[in-house]
């Protein structure tokens, strides 16, 4: 496993770990607080029937510090929760927003870990001619592999990383977000639209927890 990221806001950039607990959610902390408005939709890059397009939530950075998550941006740092980073978001979207944690409606898309193959990602920047950097993507797990597009075989399989064992349950699908500027990666070149031309829209896979445990970056990687 070459690349271990979690994003403790949605929709924000996140962090790079060494190690990371891993609990039935996915990695501990993941997408747990998200930007949400009055209405309880996520500030997210798409419009859907839980997401609202904002794209000034990618102009901020989350990581943790011990129990507590730290927002920066714009040359400020704020805590989740604090008061004046909600004031600071509602006037960059135009709307009253406050940064919550998960209630009853899941941050998670359709799976708790998402994780993308090395080799697909240098298939992507050899073919398409554009900057694959893995942070476009937003993925949890990225795992050293020879063969672009293995992962997606891996549907239906388990994966085990140290302790952990995760069950590959879908492919990823792709919308906009993936060019736009993000979690310090430039958005050169247009992903989604080669996408959708030759991939269907899909990217990377899903996976939900099938046995918690810790991981750490290098651990080898197990498939079946």
């Amino acid at each position: 496993m070459t690349g271990l990221r979690r994003y403790p806001v949605k929709s924000m950039g996140g962090e790079a770990l060494d190690h990371a607990k891993v609990d039935a959610r996915g990695l501990a902390g993941d997408r747990w607080y998200a930007v949400e408005d009055a209405d309880g939709h996520f500030a997210s890059g798409k419009n859907t029937r839980r997401f609202r397009r904002r794209d000034a939530v990618f102009d901020y950075t989350a990581r943790t510090n011990g129990a507590t998550v730290l927002v920066s941006g714009l040359g400020h740092e704020w805590t989740a929760g604090d008061p004046d980073l909600d004031a600071e978001l509602s006037t960059r979207m135009g709307l009253d927003v406050r940064v919550g944690a998960e209630r009853e409606v899941p941050h998670q898309d359709a799976g708790a870990v998402s994780v993308i193959g090395t080799a697909t990602l240098d298939w992507c920047a050899e073919r398409w001619g554009l900057n694959a950097d893995p942070r476009r993507l937003r993925p949890n797990i990225i795992v050293t592999t020879s063969v672009p597009f293995v992962e997606e075989t891996w549907v239906g399989t388990q994966i085990g990383i140290d302790d952990v064992e995760l069950r590959i349950v879908d492919r990823v699908p792709r919308c906009r977000m993936v060019d736009v500027p993000q979690d310090g990666a430039s958005a050169e070149g247009r992903w989604l639209k080669m996408l959708s031309a030759e991939r269907d829209m899909f990217l990377a896979v899903y996976a939900d927890v099938a046995r918690p445990g810790r991981i750490s970056l290098g651990a080898r990687v197990v498939v079946g």
